[in-house]
């Protein structure tokens, strides 16, 4: 789960990680009151929505002047911004962050994730602040300091200082970041995050260490331990069918293809997204039914999958182990009683009671076609769709 900045923040103040003076506002009225209680002269009005890249599409501001600061928040409220990572249809800016302008004289970048290939946290930090850490890593890597920490005694001193020292930090701001590092690491560890980013981390010109900017996610597994984080949820941010799915223990994750499939296992889900396009088409969704998926959580399922209009063909793709196959024809049929099915549907079924499952579908009067293999589903399918849309 994602959050926003000003939410973000909000969990570093708590931990005593320095941030800037400033409050979330939803309105330029709100703007307006929010600068009148700033002590700077320039005050920051930043787009709050979850999407890197919003400087570059015009969701940040500087007023030099508080006079601007409602004029500047009204240009910003209610556009659609569109960054990188939104996709062209972008996302809409419903609240703001408006908050004290900070003297810089150094930027850094710093982030804490965890790196599934040593098993372990790791620290990634750079001197390029402010910049894109991948476009830092692939044009000078030397640059990218990496700081693994070993989760059986958590964060130490040194860890800190060897960041530090690396980054050739003045003494006093060493102990301020060695202090940062060490605040995060028990956030990131506390609130079950996985992943924490500053950027920039700044350095002001009287050696005050500051996180500008903040970027906090969380393990959706971890969060019904933390009521508190699962408060910061914003469904405006969400698909409406991400949201639906959630309701209902699905993983379903909206893509821009055609075909919509429905899996059990997100390795399979992977493969069958890969043979769709392999077949010449692309995925409409990523849909994972899970590995104990009942009649319910099919009919489900498949309601989603035809409530997305970009959907022109189903591809179910099921391999039974703890899942019955039966079960999935059984929902597959639940649902058609309630959803006229008015796309190709393409089954393909393997494992625990397969032939049960394919006899109560063949038997059930649908317009479907069933596949005996992966390979043999996907042309099908995108066969009957007539390829990419």
């Amino acid at each position: 789960m994602n959050i926003h900045e000003f939410q973000a923040k909000s969990l570093f103040a708590q931990y005593g990680i320095p941030v800037p003076f400033g409050k979330a506002v939803y309105s330029v009225d709100e703007a307006e009151q929010c600068a009148k209680e700033i002590k700077t002269d320039v005050v920051v009005i930043k787009a709050q929505i979850h999407a890197g890249g919003r400087g570059k599409a015009g969701g940040v501001k500087l007023a030099k002047d508080k006079k601007d600061v409602g004029k500047l928040a009204g240009e910003i409220l209610g556009k659609v911004l569109v960054t990188h990572q939104t996709g062209p249809e972008g996302r809409c800016v419903r609240k703001l962050l408006v908050e004290e302008g900070i003297n810089i004289n150094k930027e850094l970048y710093l982030s804490l994730l965890v790196d599934r290939t040593y098993s372990r946290p790791v620290f990634i930090t750079s001197l390029e602040g402010g910049m894109e850490i991948e476009e830092v890593a692939a044009r000078t890597p030397e640059k990218v300091i990496k700081e693994y920490i070993d989760p059986s005694v958590g964060f130490q001193q040194f860890n800190g200082r060897n960041m530090a020292f690396k980054l050739g930090l003045e003494p006093d701001v060493i102990k301020q970041f060695v202090s940062m590092a060490g605040k995060l690491y028990r956030l990131f560890v506390d609130k079950g995050a996985s992943l924490i980013e500053i950027n920039p981390l700044v350095i002001t010109k009287d050696n005050r260490l500051i996180a500008l900017d903040a970027k906090v996610s969380f393990d959706d597994n971890s969060l019904f331990r933390h009521e508190d984080v699962k408060a910061f949820r914003d469904l405006d941010e969400e698909e409406e069918l991400e949201i639906e799915a959630s309701k209902h223990g699905l993983n379903y994750v909206k893509l821009n293809g055609n075909i919509g499939c429905m899996v059990n296992g997100a390795g399979l889900a992977m493969a069958t997204m890969d043979v769709i396009k392999l077949a010449g088409s692309e995925p409409a969704n990523f849909l994972d039914v899970g590995g104990g998926a009942s009649k319910e959580t099919v009919k489900h399922a498949f309601q989603i999958l035809l409530a997305d209009n970009n959907v022109k063909g189903v591809f179910v793709n099921i391999f039974g182990g703890i899942v019955r196959c039966e079960r999935i024809a059984g929902g597959i049929l639940e649902a058609a009683k309630e959803v006229k099915l008015t796309v190709p549907l393409v089954v393909r079924l393997d494992g625990t009671n397969a032939k049960e499952g394919l006899e109560m579908l063949r038997s059930s009067g649908l317009n479907l076609e069933v596949a005996s293999n992966i390979w043999e589903g996907a042309q099908k399918i995108v066969k009957l769709v007539g390829g990419k849309k």
